[in-house]
Parts: structure tokens; sequence; C-alpha cells
């Protein structure tokens, strides 16, 4: 009988440890409301009344509660963030910063160009199969302008053909990409060429940004912004 006894009692101190370890695993972990039909579950191997194990039998339920516990944390870890309603749009100023940004990129790379200017009508068939539009553009590049060549970019979060042009020892880029959804400057719009020209200025360059049949266009470079002006209206595409 005080073997029956001492076994009951070694039972009952085993379980209060395994409790113990469960409540202290789960204190750790992030306070989530678990799905109802994980949360039965969980009462049903945890909270219920078991019948009696053998002494030796503990490290099966401390190990079962245990893995409860990860498939919590899982499922917790995978649930997706719900979208910041407060997160703010996109602004023009966003995307002369941008435009800035490719210049720069450019400017400062070692091939920034992908394809060598024969003529704007060898540069723009080479877009063929790496863009999902194409870019009008009129212009060839002449004595004054020069055109480099092109090369594929993004603006922001779509691709962009690049067209590099130069103006006597400055580098000018042109950015055609698709014009939807972007925060195009809608006020102080200037005429250029049969344009309507967004023209601003950061960390010293002009930036000219417009839009025509559902392109958008932006041409970045240190030169001044009347020579910059005089290619964005040779660059006007054909109707």
């Amino acid at each position: 009988m005080a073997s029956d006894t001492d076994d009951k009692r070694a039972e009952q101190a085993q379980q209060v440890e395994i409790d113990a370890a469960l409540d202290a695993a789960l204190a750790r972990l992030p306070r989530h409301a678990a799905p109802a039909a994980l949360a039965r579950r969980l009462r049903q191997q945890v909270l219920e009344p078991r019948p009696p194990r053998p002494a030796r039998g503990w490290i099966a339920p401390l190990a079962s509660a245990f893995a409860a516990a990860a498939l919590v944390v899982l499922v917790v870890r995978f649930v997706p963030p719900a979208r910041d309603a407060g997160v703010a749009m996109p602004t023009s100023a966003e995307m002369v910063t941008e435009a800035v940004n490719d210049h720069i990129r450019v400017v400062s790379s070692s091939r920034p160009v992908e394809i060598e200017s024969g003529g704007i009508h060898q540069v723009k068939p080479w877009f063929t199969g790496r863009l999902d539009f194409a870019p009008r553009v009129a212009f060839s590049g002449d004595d004054e302008f020069p055109l480099v060549g092109g090369s594929v970019g993004y603006f922001r979060d779509r691709k962009a053909a690049v067209f590099v042009f130069k103006r006597r020892l400055h580098v000018i880029t042109l950015l055609v990409f698709p014009a939807a959804g972007l925060p195009w400057p809608a006020s102080g719009l200037v005429p250029v060429g049969g344009l309507s020209v967004s023209e601003q200025a950061a960390r010293g360059f002009s930036v000219l940004l417009w839009q025509d049949a559902g392109l958008g266009y932006a041409l970045i470079s240190d030169v001044n912004r009347h020579d910059l002006e005089a290619l964005a209206a040779r660059i006007n595409p054909e109707p």
C-alpha cells in the first residue's frame, strides 16, 4: 500500500511540474487570441483532468504540451499584418527625389547604357520584349544633344526606359515609364514645346516632369534649365 501511495504522490508531483512548465512557457508567448478550434484542443489536452499515468510516462505529456505551445507561436507568427491606413501616399516631391537618384545612378555607372546609339530607330526597337510598353520618343539626337544610348531601369515601382543624352560634358537622363498611379503635379505647370511641364530642382539638378498618352517622362541633368527645356521640346512624342 505504501508503494501505491508513493507512486500517486510521485505522479501528482510530476503533474504539478508539467503544469508549472506549461504555464511558464505560455506566459512567455505573445498574448494573441488563438483560433477557436485550437483553443478547444488545448483545453482538452491541458486543462481537463486526465487519468493517472505511470511515473515513467511523464515525458510524453510534457512534450505534447510544448508542441501545442509551439503551434500557437507558428499560428501567431504567420498572421499577415494589417495594412496601416495611416501610411502616406507618395508625393510629387518623392517623384523628383526618385528621378534625381536614378540620374545619379546613370552618371556613376561604369556602363550607363546597354545599347549604344545608332539613332533612335536603333535604340527604340531594343526595348521590345524588355518592357511591357513602347516608349514614345521621337528625337534621335543631334549635334547639340547627341543620344548616347539606352537601357532598362526602374522608376519607383515600375520598369522604365532610360535614354542617355549629352550636352557638352553634361549627362542628361530621360526616363519613360507608365504614368498611372503616380502623384503628378497638378499646378505650376509651364508650357514647353507643346507640353505642360513641371519644373523642379533638387540637390543641384533640374528635373522636368510631364505625362503624355499614358506615359510619364522625367528629364534630369545639371545643365541649365534653358537647355533642358530645349531638349524636352525636341523629345515631344509623335502624335
